[in-house]
């Protein structure tokens, strides 16, 4: 079966002007490192989200009143097809989703078109100390004074490199109301007084451009307009659902694993007693087993990029692919120290495998299995979603 894309003329002079805008667009100093990015390169991708932004490609079928581009699920896959082959690294639009979904028109009109436009840095605040996965534990407070909420509380290991315009962050609104009904969304200016930032340094920093390091934020007394509280106060747990959808892979993806790509490359690239390390028998079976992981891994993404883009109603297919992700990736970390050895874990030129990414891709592993949300959160949402043990399924996430 044939799973791969194909243009229809229409698409194909589309995909001949895409290619022309963003070729134009890459500076000629951008690099694509497996190293933490310099504040120089993290403006450049900034830079280059903005003038993706200015087309409405950031989110090509959103709404042009609100900064997207109008346009149809063909031209999403052209555009992440020539972004992927480009290997342009963008920093993220933020919660739009969210924000279609549950924000009131006046708040759609403020907070869209600044992210469509690729204007404005957002951090996700979920995590907080004590709750790890456990979302609905959420206990840092937003209580509502006047026209505005006080908030206090940390959230941590979250965030990236790039310094945040806003933080958008689930609070606990009611904290006397019961589980799952006290929560609230709200959208936090990042130079808001009382509002403090610290980075993590952490072992697996750097290992998923644009993600970077890990950070701590710290709410005391910080005062946030009450305009900015999305989806109504205490029914955070829906728009949550929506956020998590999207978080645990609901969006999917068009795309290739780079880092593997780098691994195969290097290994036709290098040799082992005299041959292409590719050429070893051995080496070519445990490369198969790391190919199929992989591929899967698109299919899934591939699948879940058609059902969200043509509007079909999806159930546990987010999780699932967010699942093998966890569990194959970890898979081809060990399948890929059997193949590299001691270069896997060696980041310094010039012996380190395939200039550090395959170090960066040992750290990731592990860590793969913690971001979003933990493997077992994966599960119980799979099995709730198929509806077993309970008579009846669990619905998705509201995303369109």
């Amino acid at each position: 079966m044939d799973f791969e894309t194909r243009d229809t003329p229409e698409m194909a002079a589309f995909r001949k002007e895409v290619r022309a805008y963003l070729q134009g667009i890459i500076p000629k100093n951008m690099i694509i490192s497996a190293e933490s990015l310099t504040d120089e390169q993290m403006e450049i991708r900034r830079e280059m989200t903005r003038k993706v932004g200015a087309r409405g490609w950031l989110e090509p079928m959103f709404p042009k009143e609100y900064g997207g581009g109008g346009l149809t699920a063909d031209h999403v896959v052209v555009l992440a097809e020539e972004m992927d082959d480009l290997q342009m690294s963008l920093v993220g639009e933020g919660p739009v989703a969210d924000i279609l979904v549950w924000g009131t028109e006046d708040q759609k009109q403020r907070f869209l078109p600044p992210m469509l436009r690729g204007e404005r840095v957002t951090w996700n605040l979920l995590t907080e100390p004590h709750g790890g996965s456990d979302l609905a534990s959420a206990k840092t407070t937003a209580i509502r004074d006047g026209d505005e909420y006080v908030l206090n509380g940390t959230k941590t290991f979250v965030g990236n490199d790039y310094t945040p315009d806003q933080l958008w962050t689930i609070v606990m609104t009611d904290p006397q109301g019961p589980r799952h009904q006290n929560l609230s969304w709200i959208m936090v200016p990042a130079d808001t007084p009382g509002v403090t930032r610290h980075k993590l340094d952490l072992a697996t920093a750097g290992t998923t451009e644009p993600e970077g390091h890990k950070n701590s934020v710290f709410f005391e007394d910080a005062r946030v307009p009450a305009f900015n509280l999305i989806g109504g106060e205490n029914n955070g747990w829906k728009v949550a659902n929506t956020h998590l959808e999207l978080e645990h892979g609901g969006t999917g993806r068009v795309g290739r694993h780079r880092q593997l790509e780098r691994l195969y490359e290097y290994c036709k690239a290098n040799a082992f007693n005299g041959q292409a390390i590719s050429k070893d028998p051995d080496a070519r079976d445990i490369l198969a087993d790391v190919i199929v992981n992989g591929d899967i891994h698109r299919l899934f993404g591939l699948r879940n990029f058609w059902i969200r883009h043509t509007k079909k109603t999806g159930t546990y297919e987010g999780s699932q692919s967010i699942y093998w992700r966890r569990k194959s990736d970890l898979k081809n970390v060990l399948l890929v120290q059997e193949i590299l050895g001691y270069l896997t874990i060696i980041n310094q030129k010039p012996w380190a495998a395939a200039d550090g990414w395959m170090e960066m891709y040992m750290r990731q592993g592990p860590r793969g299995l913690h971001g979003g949300g933990t493997d077992d959160i994966d599960r119980v949402i799979i099995a709730r979603r198929m509806g077993l043990g309970r008579t009846v399924k669990e619905a998705a996430g509201i995303v369109d």
